[in-house]
């Protein structure tokens, strides 16, 4: 990883030629791909963007997977009728080609009584949304971000009780409770050793600090980091203004040509 990540307000957009060897593409969802909803549930697909995705997937040889939070079920129902490669759950969950199954991390149900702990306190905490993962547990308060401070406290002592094994990730106006065993750096190195990705130059595209992990893996494979949105610092070396410049950028990858360089 970047021992300093970057904190410049204007990165240079990532070139959208695929060259020698090919990219290998990894997408971050929410933020990424898809504008932030109030509630994970609310966010809706367009058969644009899905037909987008199935150009970018094919022009790609395959070398394409969404890199999420959510879980693999999860990005399937969004995407329905399309499947692609994907890692949810923050790389707990491996789906490595479109016809394999998903693989994980064999979890003990070490958090359940967190969990229950945590939804107790929060269930009728007004604007407080809580989605329950299965092994991980998200708290949302974008409806209400006055509860930052308690909410934020309530996830540090469930840590405490829990020990070694977990940590919080504080994304996008959201608390998240999981496992340690894997992130979305670990999931971009386990596709980078598979299949289609194999020898391609990575490419991760996301908006989150849940997606630094990735950007440094990928920045230690010689490859493009791109950060959406202005959240800094960051340790991608380049960046996209939003999900519009997102999808912009994915058109033009489904009509770049093999003879154009990376550089």
């Amino acid at each position: 990883m970047d021992a300093e990540p970057h904190s410049t307000t204007d990165l240079p957009p990532p070139p959208t030629a695929v060259g020698a060897g090919g990219l290998a593409l990894f997408l971050d969802v929410d933020g990424t791909l898809l504008e932030i909803s109030e509630t994970p549930d609310s966010v809706r697909v367009s058969s644009n963007l899905t037909g987008l995705l199935r150009r970018a997937h094919d022009a790609l040889g395959g070398a394409l997977a969404l890199v999420s939070g959510r879980s693999v079920e999860d990005l399937d129902r969004l995407f329905r009728p399309l499947i692609l490669p994907a890692a949810g759950l923050h790389g707990l969950e491996i789906r490595s080609r479109v016809d394999a199954p998903v693989t994980g991390h064999d979890l003990a149900d070490d958090l359940a009584q967190e969990k229950d702990r945590l939804i107790a306190e929060f269930i009728d905490a007004p604007g407080i949304v809580i989605e329950d993962k299965g092994p991980c547990l998200a708290l949302h308060y974008r409806r209400n971000p006055d509860l930052k401070a308690p909410l934020q406290a309530a996830a540090e002592e469930a840590l405490g009780r829990l020990g070694g094994g977990f940590q919080i990730i504080a994304g996008n106006m959201v608390f998240e409770l999981k496992p340690a065993a894997a992130n979305k750096g670990s999931a971009v190195r386990a596709f980078m050793a598979t299949g289609a990705f194999r020898g391609r130059r990575p490419v991760m595209i996301g908006d989150d600090v849940t997606d630094e992990d990735a950007f440094g893996v990928v920045n230690d494979m010689d490859g493009l980091a791109v950060c959406v949105g202005g959240r800094r610092p960051t340790a991608a070396r380049h960046g996209l203004a939003d999900v519009g410049r997102v999808h912009a950028w994915l058109q033009d990858i489904c009509g770049a040509t093999p003879s154009r360089s990376l550089d």
